[in-house]
């Protein structure tokens, strides 16, 4: 039995993901017992950004038209510049991230993901931390921001880099089997 058997992962992501960051948290969760859902703006297959190249191409589970934040016990936002920066000018996505959000359910952000944070207003307030190069825009948001592996402030867990899959995977798991949080602020509409 795994610690997040029956319960259900969305792992938000486009074309310019970072591999490893969508692969490790999806094969981790998927070990634990959770389904995992690659979900995208598009059906298909999406290509990973592999360090300083293309990568692999990952199956699209579920559009997000065909996906709703009352179906996923959690949600994943893998990193990479190219995939986040497509992301925030989505607003099904945007408004897909806002509404796990506002539900009360962890939100899991590496990288360059919380780009995707900042974008659906959710940071005022929060403590995150965030590939370096971000730490600006996520100050400006209203976050206070630090150089840790993985921060987790109340269900919205941030990290790195890839080097930090290991605590940023541990504390996605810790995080669900705690449930719905509901001492947040909330989301900007």
């Amino acid at each position: 039995m795994g610690k997040l058997d029956g319960r259900r992962i969305a792992i938000l992501a486009t074309r310019g993901f970072e591999q490893s960051e969508l692969q490790v948290p999806q094969q981790r969760l998927t070990e634990e017992g959770a389904t995992v859902d690659i979900v995208s703006p598009r059906p298909g297959k999406i290509t990973a950004w592999k360090e300083t190249d293309w990568g692999d191409d990952v199956a699209v589970d579920r559009t997000l038209d065909e996906a709703a934040a009352d179906q996923y016990d959690a949600l994943v936002l893998p990193g990479g510049q190219i995939n986040p920066d497509i992301l925030r000018l989505d607003p099904n996505a945007v408004k897909f991230v806002r509404e796990v959000y506002a539900a009360g359910k962890p939100v899991a952000a590496i990288c360059h993901g919380p780009w995707l944070l900042v974008e659906a207003g959710i940071l005022r307030g929060r403590h995150v931390t965030s590939w370096p190069s971000l730490r600006t825009d996520i100050i400006n948001a209203g976050a206070e921001w630090s150089d840790e592996a993985v921060v987790a402030d109340n269900g919205l867990i941030t990290s790195r880099k890839p080097d930090d899959l290991d605590a940023f995977c541990a504390k996605i798991v810790e995080e669900m089997q705690e449930g719905r949080h509901s001492r947040r602020p909330s989301a900007a509409a």
